[in-house]
């Protein structure tokens, strides 16, 4: 009788914290040019998933493909949960749609530490995004990994909104 008791209880607390809410994917902010996350993703000319006409038919200038930027943690080359969909969308492209295309991935980092020390930190930042990559099925061959260190700065300022977007890893495609 005690067993029974006590699997109805379990049974109850478990169902209590059932939830029936629908979860949805955090929001992955495009922060490659620079602006802060508020209004991110529109502007006062165009409006959210509309391409202009310069973009129509270049599916590199729509969507996520568009999105060219990985950003990392202070003293970090772990690519961060949000930005594995902008990797995958990528890594879905190189190996479907551009087959022979060949990318570089450019590895940045803040003003903060040695220039050596930010170079070797620029350099991991790319080869983490390259193995991420790689394991979706990108060619090793395809992927040129380089380090910029702190001298491609984005964000010209001296606070942690600035370094934020310099600490980055750019994606960019042959031929651009």
């Amino acid at each position: 009788m005690k067993n029974a008791a006590l699997i109805v209880l379990v049974a109850a607390a478990l169902a209590g914290c059932a939830s029936k809410e629908t979860q949805t994917e955090p929001q992955v902010t495009d922060r490659s040019v620079g602006q802060p996350q508020a209004n991110a993703g529109q502007s006062s000319t165009t409006r959210p998933n509309q391409p202009t006409t310069s973009q129509q038919g270049n599916p590199l200038a729509q969507g996520q493909l568009a999105q060219r930027s990985v950003y990392f943690d202070y003293d970090s080359n772990a690519v961060k949960d949000e930005y594995r969909g902008l990797v995958q969308a990528h890594s879905r492209y190189l190996t479907g749609d551009k087959r022979d295309a060949r990318i570089r991935i450019e590895g940045n980092c803040d003003e903060r530490g040695s220039r050596e020390y930010n170079l070797a930190l620029g350099q991991r930042r790319a080869e983490a995004v390259k193995k991420v990559m790689t394991v979706l099925g990108v060619s090793d061959s395809r992927i040129e990994t380089t380090s910029y260190g702190e001298e491609k700065p984005v964000a010209q300022g001296h606070d942690e909104q600035a370094w934020s977007q310099n600490r980055r890893a750019d994606i960019k495609y042959a031929g651009e």
